[in-house]
């Protein structure tokens, strides 16, 4: 088990336990109205008991019909008020603790989108939506089922037991005597449940992790004919899942009945005892039937306490997993003051290093510069460094030793969302929401109105195709954009782009993967996009750059070549040979 799965050890870790109620600040009314209900609670509860007592030995022992009908009035008079106040304790300990769930969850996920990309690189997907979904459903059990039912179940004991030990003192402890067997089970069954809950708690997050990953790569699987091997894969998880369940059900299995029989067995010293007293005239049948009462509402807590501690203490356990992703620091700095929204585009790059990991440089002295309204391409093998240069531009990383400019100022220097709102990038694994073309255009900007939308498709040419689609710009394009072709993924994010207006556009690797009619479609629209703006294209296919103001040749993480494209064809190096290599390739397709 990993170092963050494992219990602390600790019954109750105050530190989180702190933390987690100061979430209850903003429902100061609504925690004070909770807690007030369950004290009250616990306080009317033995009325009951002894009303019933009293109601026995005054009226049913004397045969005063009358006032039997009069004290069962009350007695029903105070059941409703009970009903009622249970309810109460219920609906706001439920209600608070939803309302703190729905601050903490909102809490983390924007700390999750404010992440760097690095942290995504060793952290599976499928358990920070654990963290954000189930995890975080768990914390609301302390509230509806913890930390203030368990105030309330202590408080409801001592009292009861309280007003035993005055009403009588002997009787009260010898229907105690099976108590510390009851103390012993309890702590060995928390301490089971608790061990099974966390491996539970642990392949809950295995099993999303491995479900978000395999569906989302169902394409991969299913082309591979890998299905029967993931499904082993996965039955070795849910089995494992299954385990810790059952484990967990064992050990209620064993704690319920134990608890059961050591309550018939105070039941029934109770019975002995109190018989015999009745018989020697001690004692009364009204005060028999009131303990009889009594023992029912000692034990009933004390069989739910073992199993609110433990809920208390997954839900710690689970706080404590949510809290170390909020305290995960792997943050890009947002120290810059000067906003970007004046920018003209005009990009340096002066002695840049950069390494994913530690100094495994994937980037090593780079240097060139990009004028403002021009087009530079970036050519290279897959490894060669030129996405890491995207990534740097836009500070989804950090770099590590050199600078990056953005109109004589660093790029350090400028504020983090508007440096990037003025960034626009064109990814070749367009990635689009399952909801309408419109709003995976938009990204639901409430700034970006329709007709802005229709006069972007328009221009970059993509109005026809989308006006043929199913209620046009209504069309759900489907988680991934699954129901549209890869060229019309590459339009919608082109029209994503240029909507926005950046000041400088970024296209990776755009064309590699659509067909050569599509490409004639893209093309026309990098030209259009490009036009007057400072532009950075990443290219596989030679063919779309040769209009490039400037192309930079990369090869493992350095520039080794630097011109226009008649230029590099002049130099006779590795440019030269990898456009005469597509070249031939395609003649030979052709």
């Amino acid at each position: 088990m990993s170092k963050e799965n494992k219990i602390t050890g600790k019954a109750v870790d105050l530190a989180i336990l702190k933390r987690i109620v100061s979430y209850a600040k903003a429902y100061k009314f609504n925690f004070t109205l909770a807690v007030c209900t369950t004290v009250v609670f616990a306080f009317i509860s033995p009325i009951r008991p002894i009303l019933v007592q009293y109601t026995f030995d005054e009226y049913v022992a004397k045969h005063n019909p009358g006032m039997l009908l009069n004290m069962t009035i009350v007695l029903v008079l105070l059941l409703i008020l009970e009903a009622f106040m249970q309810f109460a304790d219920s609906f706001l300990t439920n209600r608070l603790g939803q309302n703190i769930i729905k601050d903490l969850r909102v809490q983390l996920y924007k700390h999750i989108t404010s992440l760097r990309l690095k942290y995504y690189d060793n952290t599976p997907i499928g358990t920070l939506v654990t963290r954000a979904v189930s995890d975080i459903e768990v914390v609301a059990d302390m509230f509806s089922d913890g930390l203030i039912s368990i105030i309330g179940d202590l408080l409801k004991l001592f009292v009861i037991l309280a007003v035993m030990l005055f009403l009588n003192c002997q009787l009260t402890l010898i229907i105690l005597i099976p108590i510390p067997f009851l103390l012993v089970a309890t702590w060995l069954f928390k301490k089971a449940v608790a061990a099974s809950f966390q491996d539970v708690r642990t392949q809950v997050a295995r099993l999303n992790a491995f479900v978000q990953e395999h569906i989302t790569g169902m394409n991969i699987v299913q082309i591979f004919n890998r299905e029967k091997a993931e499904s082993i894969k996965f039955d070795a998880i849910n089995t494992k899942h299954r385990d810790a369940n059952i484990r967990s059900i064992k050990a209620y299995s064993i704690f319920f009945p134990v608890v059961e029989i050591l309550s018939s067995a105070s039941l029934g010293l109770l019975v002995w005892w109190g018989g015999r007293e009745i018989l020697q005239k001690i004692t009364t049948m009204g005060q028999l039937v009131e303990f009889i009462m009594f023992l029912n509402m000692m034990f009933r807590p004390i069989r739910q306490l073992a199993d609110r501690f433990n809920t208390l203490q997954m839900g710690m356990v689970s706080s404590d997993r949510v809290f170390k992703v909020l305290d995960t620091n792997e943050i890009i700095e947002n120290k810059g003051k000067t906003p970007a929204s004046n920018i003209n585009g005009a990009v340096e790059i002066k002695n840049l290093w950069f390494a994913y990991n530690e100094e495994d440089w994937v980037l090593k002295n780079i240097s060139f510069s990009v004028k403002q309204g021009e087009t530079v391409a970036l050519v290279g093998a897959t490894g060669a460094g030129k996405s890491s240069i995207i990534n740097l531009l836009n500070r989804f990383y950090e770099y590590n030793k050199g600078d990056i400019t953005i109109d004589g100022i660093n790029v350090r220097d400028y504020e983090l969302t508007s440096l990037r709102k003025n960034i626009g990038v064109v990814l070749q694994d367009v990635f689009l929401f399952s909801d309408t073309l419109a709003n995976n255009i938009s990204l639901n900007n409430p700034e970006i109105t329709r007709e802005m939308i229709i006069e972007a498709a328009k221009t970059v040419g993509a109005h026809d195709f989308i006006s043929k689609l199913p209620n046009g710009y209504e069309y759900n394009a489907m988680e991934r954009g699954a129901m549209l072709s890869v060229g019309q993924r590459q339009l919608i994010s082109f029209i994503r782009a240029y909507v926005y207006n950046p000041r400088i556009l970024v296209l990776d690797e755009a064309t590699s993967s659509i067909d050569t009619e599509s490409e004639k479609l893209i093309q026309n629209a990098i030209d259009i996009i490009t036009k007057n703006r400072t532009s950075i294209i990443i290219a596989h296919r030679l063919a779309t750059i040769q209009k490039a103001d400037k192309i930079i040749v990369m090869e493992k993480g350095e520039i080794i070549e630097v011109g226009s494209h008649q230029e590099l064809l002049k130099q006779n190096g590795q440019y030269k040979r990898l456009f005469e290599l597509q070249f031939k390739e395609e003649v030979a397709v052709g």
